[in-house]
């Protein structure tokens, strides 16, 4: 389990997340959702170690966060953010194997190559794994990274707005993937999302921001919801019940 307690973060003096606390739990996808600038990204960014905190506590299975050696943290939790600067000219099948890093620094392993091989092929890359990065197109390029994510094989698996650049059938597939290797391998998922529906009909629990504060934080089914929504978004939300799941309906 990762424990967060009283999470703030500041830029001068405006507070961008403001006592944020919250257990993410194993075993689950847990969606961030809410408006622009709420500062769930920051939030991502902060438990994954990539960016500072001004206040607050972060423990992971136990250990506080600061007391995580760098290379054992990046075999415990990998974080795609959503702007890869890579300029670097790399194919698909070099940058995956960026994700196999921290278990061998560079000297790929008989395992190393296994583990490459199968993000590859789960990502659906195999016949285009050798074109460069600068080839393909913003979905191809989304799906490498996240091949690279699931290449490292860490326990928490952390995507910040994962589903940019993907059509409606990559979206479709990216989200079963998380399913999967929440269902099948027992990771545990956490991601900032703007789509409610992709949302609503795969996550675990949803934690909602608003203005850098916690707004709601509950099992999917008591999230969404048409007043909770309304209240955060502040538009007029439908929901539909569809094949066991709730679709919200808005425009």
């Amino acid at each position: 389990m990762i424990e967060v307690r009283n999470l703030t973060k500041k830029y001068g003096d405006k507070t961008v997340v403001d006592n944020v606390s919250l257990n993410i739990e194993k075993g689950k996808i847990t969606s961030f959702i809410g408006p622009n600038g709420a500062g769930k990204s920051t939030v991502l960014s902060m438990i994954a170690r990539i960016m500072d905190k001004n206040q607050g506590d972060i423990v992971i299975d136990g250990t506080n966060l600061e007391n995580w050696d760098s290379g054992e943290l990046a075999k415990k939790l990998a974080i795609l953010k959503q702007s890869n600067n890579i300029n670097v000219r790399l194919t698909i099948r070099e940058i995956v194997s960026f994700g196999r890093y921290p278990h061998c620094q560079g000297r790929l392993t008989a395992e190393d190559i296994k583990q490459i091989d199968a993000a590859i092929e789960y990502m659906e890359l195999k016949d285009i794994e050798n074109k460069y990065l600068d080839e393909l197109s913003g979905g191809q390029r989304q799906r490498a990274y996240i091949a690279m994510v699931i290449a490292q094989n860490t326990e928490y698996v952390f995507l910040d707005e994962p589903l940019n650049n993907l059509d409606m059938k990559h979206s479709v597939q990216m989200m079963k993937v998380l399913r999967g290797l929440v269902d099948d391998l027992g990771k545990t998922v956490v991601i900032v999302m703007h789509d409610i529906n992709f949302a609503s009909v795969y996550s675990d629990r949803i934690v909602i921001l608003k203005d850098g504060k916690i707004a709601k934080d509950d099992v999917t089914s008591n999230i969404i919801s048409k007043d909770i929504l309304e209240d955060i978004y502040e538009i007029d939300f439908n929901i539909s019940h569809i094949n066991g799941k709730d679709i919200c309906v808005y425009f």
